[in-house]
């Protein structure tokens, strides 16, 4: 990469992180002014548009990588599964470990999930579809058949963002007790998966 390239880069990621550091403030994405954005990257307002055609293109890319940000820790965090903890423990640490270290980017998530933005609900929804797309493609591969795994994938994941809301908002010394209220609530959705499962295998038998 050359150094042109390299400087438009990281302009490009000040203005990312410009945003984000805002959202901080309590404030939603919608009520951030591009001259705040670009004060705040260290750049002219003129500038900005050299990265990005407007503020809904920026809040976009955020949420892209947002989405994907979050998909990649959770991809790790089921390769990771140590021999003592389930998956299902260690994805709900490594999800409760993303909102620590990101807050603001799951604030992001969370509130142009219901925003005034068709185009942001849109990018959040589609986000959160391959989220569990994800998901439900591992359950599969772990011998539950596709339609349990979709119903199940996107019950949890419903369920984990519904959460996620609430770690926002408690003291970090209160997490614990309801990052393992969530284990065990994931646990149940994946027994009941686990026991339609067996449900329509009984069905079959007795069609035979």
């Amino acid at each position: 990469m050359g150094v042109r390239a390299e400087q438009k880069q990281k302009t490009r990621r000040a203005i990312i992180d410009s945003a984000l550091g805002q959202l901080s403030a309590g404030r939603s994405f919608s009520s951030m002014s591009l001259r705040e954005v670009a004060r705040e990257a260290g750049i002219a307002p003129t500038s900005f548009y050299r990265h990005f055609d407007d503020m809904d293109q920026l809040g976009l890319v955020m949420v892209d990588e947002a989405g994907l940000l979050l998909r990649q820790l959770m991809r790790r965090a089921r390769e990771r599964i140590q021999a003592d903890r389930s998956v299902i423990q260690t994805s709900i640490e490594t999800f409760v470990e993303f909102i620590d270290t990101n807050p603001d980017i799951f604030r992001l998530l969370l509130r142009e999930r219901s925003g005034t933005s068709e185009g942001f609900r849109c990018a959040v929804a589609r986000e959160i579809q391959f989220f569990s797309a994800e998901l439900a493609d591992y359950l599969n591969a772990q011998q539950l058949p596709r339609d349990i795994a979709t119903l199940q994938a996107d019950a949890i994941v419903t369920l984990v963002f519904s959460s996620g809301a609430e770690f926002l908002d408690i003291e970090k010394s209160q997490r614990i007790v309801h990052q393992q209220r969530l284990i065990e609530q994931v646990r149940m959705i994946s027994l009941g998966g686990h026991a339609m499962k067996q449900f329509q295998n009984s069905e079959k038998e007795k069609e035979l």
